[in-house]
């Protein structure tokens, strides 16, 4: 497994970030929702974890098959999407990507300095 660490500082409190964070992804699943293409909300619900408290559980379909170029498109099923799973422990988060059966998963903690 390979484990990378970044640290970015931002110009923000956490709580602006958090605010900015939930509306971009708004706005992006919308934007990118036409036509039975983009985002499909699977799942939403409250989650507790013994070690992080309470938090948000969400499970997306973000679904490329006409985004995709048509020489790739030739090689995938006509369903062809990524399945997103999110633990929302803010301001810690997991994310775990999944296409054909490969997993991929993100940590993110967010700290004031």
């Amino acid at each position: 497994m390979l484990t990378k660490e970044y640290r970015i500082c931002m110009p923000l409190t956490v709580e602006e970030y958090k605010i900015g964070q939930l509306y971009m992804i708004a706005r992006h699943s919308l934007e990118q929702s036409d036509a039975g293409n983009g985002v499909e909300v699977v799942e939403n619900k409250e989650c507790e974890d013994p070690e992080h408290g309470k938090g948000q559980y969400t499970e997306k379909r973000i679904h490329l098959s006409s985004r995709l170029p048509y020489w790739i498109q030739a090689f995938c099923p006509k369903v062809f999407y990524i399945v997103e799973r999110g633990w929302n422990y803010y301001p810690f988060t997991i994310t775990e990507y999944t296409v054909f059966s490969r997993d991929s998963s993100v940590s993110t903690y967010l700290k004031t300095n």
